[in-house]
């Protein structure tokens, strides 16, 4: 099915589509953003691990770790060419794990600063395995993982390499003086662009109405990099088809009553 191009939202338009009005549409610019500030900012480390959790990190992760140094390429990661999805921030690596499992032809390469984040993604990529060493699922073989920062990362993948990339609901820095840490700035996005392929696909995810504003007047100052791909707000609304719902938007929708919403844009 053919794809409508739709122009990208105005900045002065609210995520359902009507006019924004007051100091809403107002966002204090602090200069620099994740790529010129070179630190990562957020908890490392939460609760202690499990002892299941922790054999993981000792023993699965250096096996599929991306190495250290060097170009991050898929015959390097996946002993084979194949499309390559880059997910920012995975959380519990549960789209990540999907996505992955979804297409077992790909190659998946996740990054996390989040000790305890990466712990959990690892539980998904081992099949699920619980204490009694039973693993429900199959161990998934084509996820990479990065336990650091993405952009490190993302700047050793070759420019127009990537067939998707993924910022799913990443933490939205409120105050104004924090807006130079959120990763949906001029920056990542002009990295992001670099290393998509023409036709390649920039998926952003966010439950935070303010952070949704600020993402959209980035991507409009991108658009000749991109287009979004919606022909109308159901199509931002409502979750898109391969998309799935990770506990983190559960909670937000049904325990916080937010919205979310669905950005699809692609690399012209």
């Amino acid at each position: 099915m053919q794809v409508q191009r739709v122009a990208i939202m105005p900045a002065a338009l609210t995520p359902r589509g009507r006019p924004a009005i007051g100091r809403d549409i107002m966002t204090a610019q602090k200069p620099g953003d994740p790529l010129t500030i070179n630190r990562l900012y957020g908890r490392a480390k939460g609760k202690p691990l499990r002892a299941g959790q922790q054999d993981l990190i000792d023993t699965l992760l250096p096996q599929i770790a991306v190495p250290a140094d060097g170009p991050v390429t898929a015959q390097a990661l996946f002993g084979r060419d194949c499309p390559m999805h880059f997910e920012i921030g995975f959380g519990g690596g549960e789209h990540m794990a999907f996505r992955a499992d979804m297409l077992p032809d790909h190659g998946f390469i996740g990054a996390e600063p989040f000790l305890n984040g990466v712990a959990q993604a690892l539980v998904h990529v081992d099949g699920g395995r619980r204490s009694d060493g039973i693993a429900p699922n199959a161990p998934i073989r084509n996820v990479r993982i990065h336990h650091g920062d993405a952009l490190e990362v993302l700047e050793r993948i070759a420019d127009g390499t990537l067939s998707f990339v993924y910022l799913l609901h990443p933490d939205p820095w409120p105050k104004s003086r924090h807006i130079k840490r959120r990763m949906m700035n001029d920056g990542p996005v002009s990295l992001i662009a670099r290393k998509l392929k023409p036709g390649g696909e920039f998926r952003f995810g966010t439950d935070h109405a303010i952070y949704l504003r600020h993402a959209l007047m980035v991507m409009r100052r991108h658009r000749d990099d991109f287009e979004w791909l919606a022909k109308s707000p159901a199509d931002f609304q409502n979750r898109p088809s391969g998309w799935p719902e990770t506990r983190y938007e559960a909670k937000a929708r049904n325990v916080y009553g937010h919205e979310v919403w669905y950005m699809k844009f692609r690399r012209r």
